[in-house]
């Protein structure tokens, strides 16, 4: 099949995947496939693997390597694929980019190294890593929690203008709404050509970023489905609609985006869901207690009111 194009018309949910491990840190393949097969009875518009909460970091190469052609066999091409391979070498960047591409992704995403603190350093930055992987369409990762580097929007502006290889803007910086607002004014002002913007932190922000003028989410909360509904209601008019059913999930999403343990708790979800069989996460990492595990059972069954209130079927899950 052929491998689908990842343009600056992306829109939907590129859903952030989970990269499943057994319960002694190897990779868990078949769970692997029950993902996959979930986020897309999902209706998720894509995948993003190896990125941050996909503790990509802890893979070695081979493993890094094995995972993706595991989730490019299951996805057959019926949606876009995205590979994270932000490393602290061009040549490490250089290497990966052509093995995922190889392999049938339909491109890459990369932050920006940790250290560069002017403009003139990050734009310069970004020159290389698109004359590196040449035509290779590429997802700017704009993340400052995790690499302490900020883009203005005018920089954002030149990079776009300037890189016809950079595709998708993934907004992450918070508080970060007037920053979308003043990306898509310059766009309407005819300042360069119209880019995807995908949001992360979790969709903690969602339904007034979709207000902004993005295009949907990058993000891995452990409900897929909420995001896909909250976003296709969106499109279609029905805004108040969909931000009833996001804060339906709202504690929920809001409870995963804690720093150190978030990874756990989505990873929980996913195992109480039945979608991976083991929650672990690759050492070193942070393990949920009994009373983390107690916090989550409540919330989950607030989630089941919430949903029964809106005339919903709610959740069902494993002990």
């Amino acid at each position: 099949m052929v491998t689908p194009i990842l343009d600056e018309g992306a829109k939907g949910v590129f859903i952030i995947s989970a990269t499943p491990f057994q319960t002694d840190g190897s990779l868990d393949l078949e769970s692997t496939d029950r993902m996959v097969d979930y986020y897309l009875e999902a209706g998720v518009s894509g995948m993003t693997i190896l990125g941050v909460m996909g503790e990509a970091p802890k893979l070695t190469p081979d493993e890094s390597m094995a995972f993706c052609q595991r989730v490019l066999t299951r996805v057959d091409s019926r949606v876009p694929i995205v590979v994270g391979v932000s490393a602290p070498s061009l040549g490490s960047i250089e290497s990966f980019t052509g093995k995922v591409m190889d392999a049938g992704a339909s491109g890459v995403m990369v932050a920006p190294m940790p250290g560069l603190r002017t403009d003139r350093q990050i734009e310069n930055y970004f020159h290389d890593v698109c004359s590196t992987t040449g035509e290779t369409p590429i997802v700017l990762q704009d993340y400052p929690p995790s690499t302490g580097v900020y883009f203005s929007v005018d920089l954002l502006n030149k990079l776009f203008a300037d890189l016809p290889s950079l595709k998708i803007l993934k907004h992450e910086e918070s508080p970060g709404l007037r920053k979308v607002s003043q990306f898509r004014a310059d766009e309407e002002g005819g300042n360069r050509r119209r880019i995807s913007v995908l949001v992360g932190n979790g969709a903690l922000y969602l339904p007034q970023e979709l207000n902004r003028g993005v295009d949907g989410a990058m993000t891995g909360f452990a409900f897929a489905e909420m995001m896909v509904q909250v976003c296709t209601m969106h499109a279609a008019g029905k805004t108040e609609e969909a931000e009833d059913l996001f804060d339906a999930y709202l504690p929920l999403v809001r409870h995963e985006q804690q720093i150190g343990i978030g990874l756990s708790l989505r990873k929980e979800v996913l195992r109480r869901r039945g979608v991976i069989s083991s929650a672990a996460t690759r050492k070193p990492g942070p393990a949920l207690d009994k009373t983390d595990e107690a916090e989550l059972t409540m919330l989950l069954n607030r989630l089941n009111r919430n949903l029964e209130a809106l005339g919903k079927t709610p959740y069902s899950y494993s002990s």
